[in-house]
């Protein structure tokens, strides 16, 4: 059975419904070859009015329903992404630029994220309080009613699904905006399990479009939250708009993510780990390891040892050729890649490996020799390139890692003594020790500090919970309480 067939979305958006959007149709272009793969719908702003108001009705029907039916379409969904997982990740593949274990991993934690979220409505919902009143007192968790999720190109499955679900399991309804460049296996996708699983109409509406689609996805007046994964540039103004509306945004942004290398580790394996780190998805990760710390014991040998990783990565089309590296997303993001790494060149950086551009693909590079001012050093790069500069203290290494103003994920590899030391002093929302910057798990509590967003909001139900409800105190007592009025 085919789950994304185009006659069923093919130029539509699912407003309660596939439907003609108000914004036209948009071609879907695979980023190796340039072919268009099909079109999808786009939105208006009068498009996401109705969404809104549809989804505001039908979230009070849902919320009203036994945890244990929308446990069971949760569960539904998770099956239907084992399913269909083949038929996703070829769209993964093609639209998204990914290599197929990537794309596999992106169907692998979609069914994991449903599952996960399965649990959610029959989690604790609240705590008993102590009073001094002759009266119960709680404390109880309810569904912040329609929440907003932006997501991004680069894990266009993943960073849709990691909102959408728990979003969903809470009682809520969602207005899904995909990123348009990616807003079949982002989107479409997303609305088909759902519908397959059973989920009752009006709750989860797809609205793919520009920046006017995004104003009015994040200021509709139903919307209680928004779930925003994108850049820190693009986040600012969404937590500025959340704010002047008075909405709570979990925005987890950009990253410019350090690797630590200590004195003794392991010199194979810490210089695979960094290239994995590094050049999965062509660099294309919020978790992406940047920054490259390397004991100045290891350092020209690690150097080498990254370098010869880099020149034997084959690139080329995912999806005809055995490649470790695709093509970038579009041309805008190349040139700003190639940009980067050629001013890096000029401000006294050495090129060790790569540093070319071959049609829609960078090849992996690995740049040394760098001072914390360089761009490629202080800038997110979110391409296919390996900043790397030497260290000679802990104190020093916690010093450079927190100089940066992005703290999403820090790697250590090493003494795990030594590690856990650092670890301690590090600023970063996640760190791993022993492991590279590029992890997730559905279950784990996903986000950054500073410039990489406002924490973990994403993942595990403690996480969940406190991003997609709110808290309502409740009093119970057993008469009306007497008043001197």
């Amino acid at each position: 059975m085919t789950l994304l067939d185009p006659a069923t979305w093919t130029g539509k958006i699912h407003l309660d419904g596939w439907t003609a959007g108000s914004g036209g149709v948009q071609d879907v272009v695979e980023p190796a070859t340039g072919d268009v793969l099909g079109q999808v719908g786009v939105a208006g702003p009068d498009d996401v009015t109705r969404a809104a108001t549809r989804a505001a009705a039908a979230q009070e029907e849902w919320a009203a329903r036994p945890p244990e039916e929308r446990a069971a379409v949760l569960r539904r969904a998770g099956e239907l992404w084992e399913t269909h997982a083949e038929e996703v990740q070829g769209w993964i593949v093609r639209e998204a630029g990914s290599v197929p274990t990537k794309a596999g991993l992106e169907t692998h934690i979609a069914a994991a994220e449903c599952f996960e979220a399965a649990a959610l409505p029959t989690h604790p919902q609240g705590e008993v309080l102590a009073s001094n009143a002759p009266h119960w007192s709680f404390a109880r968790r309810r569904p912040v009613g329609v929440v907003t999720v932006i997501a991004p190109f680069n894990f266009p499955l993943i960073l849709s699904i990691r909102s959408v679900a728990p979003a969903l399991a809470l009682g809520n309804a969602v207005l899904l905006k995909p990123d348009p460049r990616t807003a079949v296996c982002g989107g479409v996708a997303l609305v088909r399990v759902f519908e397959e699983a059973g989920l009752p109409a009006g709750l989860l509406q797809l609205l793919p479009g520009g920046t006017d689609v995004g104003v009015a996805v994040v200021e509709a007046p139903e919307v209680s939250v928004i779930s925003f994964t994108g850049s820190t540039a693009a986040g600012r103004k969404v937590g500025e708009a959340a704010a002047r509306h008075l909405k709570r945004a979990h925005l987890e942004l950009g990253g410019n993510n350090a690797l630590v290398v200590l004195p003794g580790a392991d010199l194979a394996l810490a210089a695979s780990a960094g290239a994995f780190g590094s050049f999965l998805h062509q660099g294309q990760i919020c978790m992406t390891t940047g920054r490259h710390f390397v004991h100045e014991s290891l350092y020209d040998d690690y150097v080498a040892a990254l370098a010869g990783k880099a020149e034997n990565l084959p690139v080329g089309d995912p999806s005809t050729d055995q490649v470790a590296l695709g093509p970038i997303i579009d041309g805008k993001q190349l040139d700003n890649i190639d940009a980067i790494v050629t001013e890096s060149q000029s401000q006294g950086g050495r090129l060790a490996a790569g540093g070319r551009r071959e049609g829609p693909y960078y090849y992996p590079t690995v740049l040394a020799d760098l001072t914390p001012d360089n761009r490629a050093f202080a800038d997110e790069i979110f391409g296919p390139v390996a900043p790397v500069m030497s260290f000679s203290t802990d104190d020093e290494v916690v010093g450079l890692v927190n100089a940066n103003e992005y703290g999403l994920s820090v790697g250590i590899l090493g003494d795990v003594g030594r590690a856990m030391k650092i670890a301690d002093r590090v600023r970063s929302g996640k760190v791993h020790i022993n492991e590279q910057t590029v992890s997730d798990e559905a279950n784990a509590p996903f986000g950054g500090v500073g410039a990489s967003g406002t924490g973990s909001r994403f993942g595990g139900a403690a996480a969940n919970i406190e991003a997609f409800t709110e808290t309502q105190w409740l009093t119970v007592r057993p008469d009306i309480a007497p008043y001197p009025f």
